[in-house]
């Protein structure tokens, strides 16, 4: 039998997506790639179906540094509802328990929110993405089966109250700046019982990731009308740099010869080492044409080590 052909088309980029609500991530990477009729393609960080938002997709060679996103500060809008609680911590969920909240105050939630700025100390949520003997928490969780978590230390960089509306279920609007493997079911949890009447996520929305912004994010359905029948190629002015996910490290030219020998896998001499960082510190390389080589390590004698390299 013949090898099966590929699906698809080589694209190389990353594409800052607006995912809709009422999706998984993963649906929208699909749709996604299918747009592009791209034949490789990685999300960086899961989106709840009831999340919307910044959700970068890397497409080819710039699957290698999603890592750098998947490490990244994220920045969130939400909405917490108080006095109930649910199964998963948001609105997808059953209630399970509820509680009078009327009488909360915007300067008790004030109050109980200067609790969880800083490093704190997070139980991941049963209906995280998270894996316990290789299977994802939330798939356990629908089983009904229940399992220990260790707590996480994140950093809450800054927790913001943008409005209050009292009455008998107080919505609570808040932005958050965190560290990667935050999870704001767990901020609203947390309040909520800080505060004596439980809480849950009723909207989120991520408005920024590492280095990309909401502002510069397309949906799928605009996508889908520039694209029209059979077009994918026209899709490809939206795609952002590769080397973008990493924009955050130093950049470091080399010349022609130089980029030969760290392409065949050597480490590399050049003055510029000294002034870039310290041994182990990452840079993102590239020829004096422009075009991206990769991310090199800064080794104990000076030179820079190959570490992930294009095509």
């Amino acid at each position: 039998m013949g090898r099966r052909p590929k699906w698809g088309r080589q694209v190389d980029g990353v594409l800052l997506l607006n995912k809709p609500a009422g999706i998984t991530a993963n649906d929208a990477l699909q749709k996604a790639k299918r747009l592009f009729f791209a034949n490789r393609a990685g999300h960086t960080g899961a989106l709840d179906p009831l999340a919307t938002g910044v959700l970068p997709i890397c497409f080819g060679e710039a699957t290698k540094f999603s890592q750098y996103l998947l490490d990244a500060d994220k920045r969130y809008r939400s909405t917490f509802c108080l006095g109930m609680t649910t199964e998963t911590g948001d609105a997808d969920g059953n209630v399970i328990a509820t509680s009078d909240a009327s009488g909360i105050t915007e300067q008790q939630v004030r109050d109980a929110m200067a609790a969880f700025r800083g490093k704190i100390s997070q139980i991941p949520s049963m209906y995280s993405a998270l894996k316990h003997n290789g299977q994802p928490l939330y798939k356990l969780a629908r089983q009904g089966i229940e399992v220990e978590r260790e707590p996480r230390e994140v950093e809450i960089f800054s927790y913001e109250l943008l409005n209050f509306v009292p009455g008998t279920n107080p919505r609570v609007e808040i932005e958050v700046h965190c560290s990667k493997g935050t999870y704001v079911r767990s901020l609203a949890e947390d309040l909520g019982k800080a505060l004596g009447v439980g809480a849950f996520v009723e909207k989120l929305h991520r408005s920024a990731a590492g280095p990309y912004e909401e502002k510069d994010a397309i949906t799928l359905d605009e996508l889908a009308e520039e694209r029209g029948e059979d077009r994918a190629e026209l899709l490809d002015h939206h795609l952002l740099p590769m080397d973008s996910p990493a924009s955050g490290l130093p950049k470091m030219i080399l010349s022609e010869d130089t980029g030969y020998y760290l392409r065949q896998g050597q480490p590399v001499m050049d003055l510029q080492v000294y002034r870039l960082g310290d041994e182990g510190d990452m840079v993102r390389l590239f020829l004096e044409s422009g075009e991206f080589l990769g991310v090199g390590e800064i080794t104990d004698d000076g030179r820079v080590a190959p570490r992930r390299l294009v095509k």
